[in-house]
């Protein structure tokens, strides 16, 4: 319905949406394209899961992308029911559907940036870690924030294309007042939600399935050696415990002799007993809470109860790495810093749910979900000298709230207001 009121009101010849989470319905299946065909048979249609690590297409984006059903791409799945593709697109497949998406115009781009940047100062974001970016949007970026159009600070983190590594790794990081370019965004698999995550046994739910290394694991080893011998941070998305395995140890082995080099598993979301000593070596663990409290109802199902114990293990990560950089995800989740504080502490829903937290072993102190979201976070980026706290010598870079973070009731967290926020001393909400 939503699709069929947008394309009336403006009417487009490729569309393109995002947000589906097949967890959330009632029958918990994947979605087919039978609808979307029925409807739009002639327009190809594109919509992304909340996760960002599938696509629900039509027969006619199918159609132009090449996609039959003899197609075969390493890394990921194209879904069949019986003998014909569902229209449903996971990971590295996805690739051949992104090829025939229309390029957006250079003012569309703008506006989506200072669109992005109004909505994080209103929750009261001074720096945002922006992963896995090209080489355009970031001179785009650059180029706005040089003029005065954007006042928000970016950790950008590059895409790990060929062409993008070749051109950075050649030229070194580039650092900016307000953006600094200094690491790499790889990822090894996909998400827990579409079964992408790689386990080192089957799925629960699925006989058989371990899920699809989004990138190979010569391949991240062969990264990890080339960027260790650079300036260059390497930041790798890990779900499952056999990826986050894989990425750890190749971290490991390609850092040998190279301390501080804070090179983060972005998520770090299950892994095995056995693995958690490896984040003790300076390896960071970047997670984002409001995850475990998205996933809390289904994981367990994914994974059964023995996995449990090593997912979301926000405390378990902290006591084996000594900090903990905390995010939001967005747009895989809300904006709002608010919820991320609310489920690194409360480990509930907005609901209260459940009523006495979410595995609450691993929960985070107040102050431990502080540091996670400022210093922690800041010293991530090697960015702990000039932001993070408020010091004398640092950037005036703070944000006031109508309630204290650290005193209101637990309950009222996600209730807080933004009243101000500054950036360099200057008002920008």
């Amino acid at each position: 319905q939503r699709i069929q009121q947008s394309q009336k009101e403006n009417p487009k010849d490729f569309i393109l949406g995002r947000g589906w989470d097949q967890n959330d319905w009632e029958v918990k299946e994947f979605p087919t394209k039978i609808e979307l065909d029925s409807l739009f048979p002639a327009t190809p249609v594109v919509l992304e899961r909340v996760d960002g690590h599938a696509y629900l297409v039509n027969q006619r984006a199918l159609d132009k992308a090449g996609i039959t059903t003899e197609t075969k791409v390493d890394g990921g799945e194209i879904l069949k029911k019986g003998s014909e593709i569902t229209g449903v697109i996971i990971d590295n497949p996805m690739r051949m559907i992104y090829a025939i998406i229309p390029p957006e115009s250079l003012d569309t781009r703008i506006r989506a940036l200072k669109d992005a940047e109004r909505i994080c100062l209103d929750y009261g974001l001074t720096t945002v870690d922006d992963a896995g970016l090209d080489r355009a949007t970031i001179e785009l970026i650059d180029s706005l924030q040089q003029a005065g159009e954007l006042q928000i600070r970016i950790y950008a983190m590059v895409g790990n294309s060929p062409s993008e590594l070749d051109h950075y790794l050649e030229n070194g990081p580039l650092k900016t007042d307000r953006l600094n370019v200094r690491s790499f965004k790889v990822y090894a698999d996909g998400a827990l939600g579409s079964r992408g995550a790689v386990l080192k046994k089957p799925y629960a739910d699925q006989a058989g399935h371990y899920g699809a290394m989004v990138t190979p694991v010569s391949e991240i080893e062969n990264l990890a050696a080339r960027i260790a011998e650079s300036d260059f941070q390497m930041n790798t998305h890990a779900i499952g415990d056999s990826a986050n395995a894989v990425v750890l140890r190749a971290y490991t082995k390609a850092l040998k002799d190279k301390p501080g080099r804070r090179w983060k598993i972005e998520h770090a979301q299950i892994i095995d007993s056995a693995d958690f000593d490896y984040f003790k070596l300076g390896i960071i663990p970047s997670v984002q809470p409001t995850h475990a409290t998205s996933d809390m109802y289904w994981a367990e199902d994914r994974l059964g109860a023995d996995r449990m114990k090593g997912a979301y293990a926000f405390k378990k990560l902290l006591d084996r790495s000594g900090i903990l950089a905390l995010g939001t995800d967005f747009p895989v989740e809300q904006v709002s810093p608010f919820l991320t504080f609310y489920a690194a502490v409360a480990r509930k829903d907005l609901n209260e749910y459940p009523e006495h937290g979410f595995q609450m072993q691993d929960a985070l102190s107040r102050e431990e979900a502080l540091r996670g979201m400022t210093i922690w976070a800041a010293y991530s980026n090697f960015e702990e000298q000039e932001k993070g706290s408020i010091e004398v010598g640092k950037l005036a870079d703070f944000t006031i709230y109508d309630e204290d973070l650290m005193q209101v009731p637990i309950s009222e967290i996600p209730n807080i207001k933004v009243e101000h926020t500054y950036i360099g001393g200057k008002a920008v909400k």
